[in-house]
């Protein structure tokens, strides 16, 4: 991950990182073989400067953790899901434009 600003969620700490987050939270479950996925890190990369303060960002590896993604049905890579007091407000699957994203984002402000 390039940006400090980008989390690293996993199934130890999504809970506590995720679901207990005083702040809405964005997170994108991808795989590291994953091209649609590698392409989308630069544009979340900018998302976490641009909200920082205001949202929380991170991401799951698929691979690594296996949990989190089974509970909230991630069957596609990347997906994108916005958490806001530990609900789940909205999701994007694939790579989205950067405007779709900024767009899922406000929702959760």
């Amino acid at each position: 991950m390039a940006s400090d600003k980008v989390l690293e969620f996993t199934d130890a700490n999504f809970d506590t990182e995720v679901l207990k987050a005083t702040e809405p939270v964005l997170v994108d479950f991808w795989a590291t073989w994953c091209a649609p996925c590698k392409a989308l890190t630069p544009v979340i990369d900018e998302l976490a400067t641009e909200f920082d303060g205001k949202v929380k960002i991170g991401k799951v590896n698929v691979d690594e953790n296996p949990e989190t993604p089974g509970k909230y049905g991630v069957r596609g890579i990347p997906t994108l899901v916005l958490f806001k007091g530990g609900k789940v407000v909205d999701q994007l699957v694939g790579a989205v434009p950067k405007s779709q994203l900024q767009d899922l984002l406000k929702k959760g402000l």
